[in-house]
């Protein structure tokens, strides 16, 4: 890997010249910026104190703004939304565009970095001028708007979501399937605009297109970063195949080989979930012989009568139990953990520091059951993530790269183990050995089977970003991509009148899911790191910090760092390696591979593109 710093140098200087373009627009529009070379470090630090606290400011209006509209959507919170982000979109341009007056200084590395995350911070950013910016962040809650109330036949995802984890009929399954996706193609002309606002705002700031700039945020070159995500596939895909061979010939048996073909595609709305990335509510349809796991989690917390708020003592107990202090009160007073009766809100779990400081909520529809159960855990670990860079520069307050942020809330769902759950009172003892397999085969089944389907959504919109895939092949290059590098294909004829991407909710929201695949591996190397800090010799996947505080000294050194040093660096006090490493994912679910090669014997694995027509 490149040093960090001949690699900031390089893109200062790759981007100076179309950085005074957008000065020049930025002037025109009354805004000041500048390309002349800044006289003194000095200036450059005072520039930098400066716009931290501007930043911190706008951004603090921006999430109390965005926590409203999600938790009332209508007309006047959207606009009200829309308008604060505007505030931080146009402040970030402005500023990332008079820091190239620094650009020919020498600097300390951490002013350095700082202004080189400048450049870097929008997600979405817009064109210099101010219509631009008008334009884009209004679509951009259009689009989110459209998605927070989308409905079929008066049912809300919720609804839609039970019949898809719940129900094993084919056509009933088939109708909640596309029933839900008609909220979709609303979405694509608003969508296409903010694609050439986005893209705009991007070549403004220097680089090729909104997706170049998204691959820039990882401390590489945007080549090299693609390149990473294929060597840590590769280390991975033998055992997504074995996995997608065994549920491909078990749902064979259930639904017929006419409609899940042997050695072909499996139709996307049979694994249980809306969107086939986690597969884990079919379970019951490709468990071992035995099936048993040896509890019911979702059983035992309703046995123990544990309500919503009583769920998120229990995350919040996990970490207590680490060495960290408790959750603010102002956390139990202003999170939405209940479904409002009376309103529509965006279900969708999320972490928010809403201050950028101490004002932690989580913001989700709780259910009790095993699955929430693990996800206020994981939603958690963002909150304590978000605590603990709190003194850091604002620019700094982050993780280290967007993947740190979702594995460490993953990791901390690892050691929601049968151990685990004896120690709350929840089981009376472990299962035994003869569970192992139905156990592993369990979490494979969302996290191995989600792999490919994290490496899905952005490929897909860096095509779309690049120009490589243009507007009137949206659709077919969605499904090109699932049927390549998932297995599956859309149950019945899609067209481009159709916008299946933006069915998943970070499509319209603009969420990166780059990160969602990072984490899913950086999870186990985190995992087995802390493991071994807490003393643990056992199988990785019998293993939970709970109750050790040297893994929580080790974590809580990691997370104070923030976004402050290089991603690598972040990675080696916690882990020891500086390279993302997926032996430890292999190594958690070695049983299972195993398992699953004897199963496969005689049997198809892999699967090539074709049949998307639901034939």
């Amino acid at each position: 890997m490149r040093g960090k710093e001949n690699t900031m140098k390089e893109h200062r200087s790759r981007h100076h010249r179309a950085l005074c373009v957008a000065a020049a627009a930025l002037a025109a529009v009354g805004l000041a910026a500048s390309c002349t070379a800044p006289p003194t470090v000095e200036q450059a630090r005072a520039f930098l104190v400066d716009a931290n606290t501007r930043l911190l400011e706008l951004s603090n209006r921006d999430g109390r703004a965005a926590w409203v509209q999600a938790n009332f959507i209508n007309q006047d919170t959207d606009a009200l939304a829309a308008e604060a982000r505007q505030a931080v979109m146009g402040a970030s341009v402005e500023l990332a565009t008079e820091s190239t007056r620094f650009d020919a200084l020498d600097l300390p590395p951490d002013l350095e970095r700082q202004m080189t995350l400048l450049k870097l911070a929008l997600t979405l950013p817009g064109p210099a001028s101010t219509e631009g910016q008008a334009e884009l962040a209004r679509l951009a809650f259009d689009i989110k708007g459209l998605y927070g109330k989308g409905k079929y036949e008066g049912r809300p995802l919720n609804d839609l979501e039970k019949v898809m984890a719940e129900s094993r009929d084919y056509d009933e399954l088939l109708e909640a399937w596309q029933g839900w996706r008609t909220i979709a193609p609303p979405m694509k002309a608003k969508y296409q605009r903010t694609v050439e606002l986005g893209n705009a705002g991007a070549r403004e700031l220097g680089f090729d297109d909104l997706g170049a700039l998204w691959r820039s945020k990882y401390d590489m070159p945007p080549d090299d970063f693609a390149a990473e995500l294929d060597r840590l596939w590769g280390q991975v895909k033998p055992l997504y195949e074995g996995l997608h061979a065994h549920v491909r010939a078990r749902l064979g048996e259930r639904y017929g080989t006419d409609k899940v073909p042997a050695d072909g595609l499996i139709p996307a709305h049979l694994l249980g979930n809306m969107w086939a990335q986690e597969w884990g509510n079919i379970y019951p349809l490709v468990a071992p012989g035995t099936g048993s796991r040896g509890y019911d989690l979702t059983e035992l917390l309703r046995r123990k009568g544990v309500d919503e708020i009583e769920l998120v003592r229990i995350g919040e107990r996990f970490f207590s139990s680490l060495g960290f202090e408790p959750l603010p009160e102002t956390f139990w007073e202003r999170s939405l953990f209940v479904k409002p009766r009376d309103r529509e809100v965006v279900c969708h779990a999320s972490a928010w520091d809403v201050d950028n400081d101490q004002d932690l909520r989580i913001k989700m529809c709780i259910k009790v059951d095993a699955e929430d159960f693990v996800t206020v855990h994981h939603e958690l670990g963002h909150n304590y993530y978000q605590r603990a860079y709190r003194e850091q520069p604002f620019l700094f307050r982050d993780s280290a790269n967007d993947g740190f942020h979702e594995a460490l809330g993953d990791a901390v769902a690892l050691s929601v183990t049968p151990g685990y759950l004896v120690e709350l009172g929840l089981l009376d003892r472990e299962p035994d050995t003869s569970a192992d397999v139905a156990l592993l085969l369990r979490a494979a089944l969302d996290k191995v089977a989600f792999l490919p389907f994290g490496l899905v959504i952005d490929e897909w919109r860096w095509r779309v970003f690049s120009g490589e895939v243009p507007p009137d092949r949206y659709n077919t290059a969605w499904w090109e991509l699932r049927e390549t590098y998932q297995g599956i294909k859309a149950p019945v004829a899609r067209g481009e009148s159709d916008f299946d991407p933006g069915a998943k909710y970070h499509v319209p929201a603009y969420t990166p899911y780059t990160r969602y695949f990072l984490a899913r591996i950086l999870q186990f190397q985190f995992h087995r790191a802390l493991c071994r800090e807490a003393g643990f010799d056992g199988p990785l996947y019998r293993c939970s910090i709970y109750g050790s505080k040297d893994a929580g000294h080790k974590l809580q050194r990691m997370m104070t760092m923030g976004m402050s040093q290089p991603w690598p660096d972040a990675l080696e006090a916690l882990t020891g390696q500086r390279e993302v490493d997926a032996s430890a994912m292999v190594e958690y679910f070695e049983p299972l591979l195993a398992w699953l090669e004897e199963q496969n014997e005689g049997r198809p694995v892999g699967y090539s593109r074709g049949g998307g027509d639901g034939s």
